[in-house]
């Protein structure tokens, strides 16, 4: 018996077939390409200085999560030179499992920030409560800029 294809039935399998197949796009770890294009987003208001990673290791307290610098294997840090918060940080760790023993360390680093700034530089506090904070894979992106859309919108977010 020859199966009579309705026009229901076409929109249903094509319906199904989308819905399996989705994107396929899986969301890639920035790189220091990525890091750039944010500092030169214009998200920034504040002249960024670049950090060498073992004084990030340590301004963001990755010890506290029981890792040691050489997880750390790459990445770059930009800071601002005292007049804002404003600072961009791409940290490589080794692999994911290590990256993940960064994430409290990294929140409880702007938490302090939040917490050294509410009475010293109040006009900050917006910059850090929008602060961008995400993993991909052994990847994590800070992002604690003037213009925070902008900078979403650069590390590929918006």
């Amino acid at each position: 018996m020859k199966k009579v294809w309705t026009k229901w039935d076409i929109i249903l399998l094509c319906l199904f077939l989308l819905t399996a197949c989705g994107s396929g796009k899986e969301a890639t770890p920035w790189t220091m390409e990525d890091a750039e294009a944010i500092l030169n987003s214009g998200a920034f208001s504040d002249e960024l200085e670049e950090l060498d990673l073992d004084t990030a290791f340590a301004l963001y307290g990755l010890a506290g999560g029981g890792l040691d610098r050489t997880a750390l294997t790459d990445g770059v840090v930009h800071y601002s030179s005292g007049a804002t918060c404003e600072e961009l940080a791409l940290l490589i760790f080794q692999d994911q499992e290590t990256a993940q023993s960064a994430e409290q360390p990294l929140k409880d680093y702007l938490q302090s920030q939040l917490e050294a700034n509410q009475d010293y530089r109040p006009g900050e506090i917006p910059k850090l409560n929008s602060a961008l904070l995400k993993r991909r894979e052994n990847v994590w992106l800070l992002v604690v800029a003037a213009d925070a859309p902008t900078a979403m919108d650069a590390a590929g977010l918006q």
